[in-house]
């Protein structure tokens, strides 16, 4: 009678399948793991020109032979923060930096405003309420023939800072439910107006103002925890209303004119990669922030210099000849 196999037998055969079980759902793992790693921790910055196009036929003749200030207020946005030197939006503005992308070549304000000067009082970390009761008294009343194009950014601190470290209170907002936080956004309302009041009245000889509105790093998501804060359930509720006055304030106030940052970062944010995420740009997947979240990168701050000259040639050259 041939001899029975030992209890613990196992046939060559199921070794063989199991072995293959187990490669393969390491190899599942390992796939799963840079997946994740890749689309939720990558964040490529990517080269070249970033954001929209701007028509360099425009910038070929004089628009105005006007003394005009080009005036920066606000918050590090404005400031230049974290870009490489003459990066900052507002430097491109002005002038071209050294190594300007071909499509940009020639493409600035001091191409077509011969007599333009340039004045950027902007403050890093400063909230509007600082916009309102620091910067804005540094500006001087012009002369009759001065005009002025201001260019700010400013709100973007009042939401962001204590980063959940403290409660929130007005000008420190995170971490705020859109109902505490709705004193605070009434007040922004009256501060923002306020601005803009007694910046017209330091430009007896006119002005346009130029506001860009508050972008989302967390590519509509709100889920900043990903990007390493504390989890904010109506983080994104606050940003909207901010940006609602922003855009209601350009509707009523003729001179002002607001810059859509916030639509034009979308999907440049901590989810850039994930081509499922409906703000996704096949043609540009990149991350267009800086290290610190808040800040543009130096293609972050391309694209905004773009946003900014558009909005300009749009309604400068008529408004620089009434």
């Amino acid at each position: 009678m041939p001899n029975a196999p030992p209890a613990k037998y196992t046939s060559p055969a199921l070794r063989h399948r199991r072995l293959i079980v187990l490669v393969i759902a390491g190899l599942l793992l390992v796939v799963g793991a840079l997946a994740y790693r890749h689309y939720w921790h990558a964040r490529p910055i990517g080269s070249g020109p970033a954001g929209p196009s701007v028509s360099r036929e425009a910038f070929g003749e004089i628009w105005s032979e006007r003394p005009v200030l080009l005036l920066g207020i606000g918050d590090s946005v404005t400031a230049g923060y974290g870009a490489s030197t003459t990066h900052g939006y507002f430097d491109r503005l002005a002038a071209n930096p050294a190594d300007e992308l071909p499509d940009m070549q020639r493409v600035c304000l001091s191409r077509v405003l011969p007599n333009l000067t340039v004045r950027n009082i902007a403050l890093s970390g400063s909230t509007s309420i600082e916009c309102l009761e620091i910067l804005v008294p540094k500006l001087e009343t012009q002369d009759e023939v001065t005009f002025g194009i201001v260019v700010m950014t400013t709100g973007g601190n009042d939401i962001i800072h204590n980063y959940g470290r403290t409660p929130p209170r007005e000008g420190a907002m995170y971490g705020a439910t859109l109902l505490e936080a709705r004193p605070w956004i009434d007040n922004f309302v009256e501060r923002l107006s306020a601005i803009v009041d007694q910046i017209e009245a330091k430009f007896p000889g006119g002005c346009r103002i130029f506001i860009a509105n508050i972008y989302d790093p967390t590519d509509d998501v709100g889920d900043a925890f990903n990007a390493g804060l504390p989890r904010w359930p109506e983080g994104l509720s606050l940003i909207h209303a901010y940006n609602d006055v922003i855009a209601d304030l350009a509707t009523l106030r003729p001179n002002v004119e607001m810059v859509d940052m916030h639509g034009a970062f979308l999907g440049h944010g901590i989810h850039c990669l994930q081509f499922w995420n409906p703000h996704y740009h096949a043609d540009d997947p990149h991350y267009w922030y800086w290290d610190n979240l808040e800040d543009p990168n130096d293609r972050g701050y391309d694209a905004l210099r773009r946003l900014f000259l558009n909005e300009m040639l749009r309604v400068l050259p008529g408004a620089m000849r009434d």
